[in-house]
């Protein structure tokens, strides 16, 4: 039997727990929709934040070997590990599209970036 006070810390975790779900499910159906940056596009496919900012670097390098050019630019004072910067920066922006076309040509050394590379495919083949 469950006393009122272990229910109602259940209830806390389950609520947090659903809340995470559909904030990751938020911004992949965000990612599906309009450009986003390289780095946003691994965080919404399940990737750490630091290994998308890396896989991003990566797949930024391809793009300017390919000649694949952002969908758009935008200017913004958000950072990638939350909080807000300073000052603006430029923010480039791809579509799901331009990632497939990126990644097919991205062979990552690291094993992190590896699956980071797979988790991502997955989300743009899903789209």
């Amino acid at each position: 039997m469950h006393t009122s006070t272990a229910r109602r810390a259940h209830r806390r975790t389950l609520r947090a727990v659903l809340r995470r779900r559909t904030a990751e499910n938020r911004l992949a159906a965000s990612v599906r929709r309009r450009p986003r940056s390289l780095t946003t596009i691994g965080i919404a496919a399940g990737v750490d934040r630091n290994i998308a900012a890396g896989t991003a670097n990566g797949l930024r390098s391809v793009a300017k070997r390919l000649g694949v050019h952002p969908a758009e630019i935008a200017r913004t004072r958000r950072t990638v590990h939350g909080g807000r910067s300073h000052r603006t920066h430029a923010v480039s922006r791809f579509t799901l599209g331009q990632v497939q076309v990126l990644i097919r040509s991205y062979k990552p050394r690291k094993p992190e970036f590896r699956a980071a590379v797979t988790h991502i495919a997955r989300l743009c083949t899903t789209a």
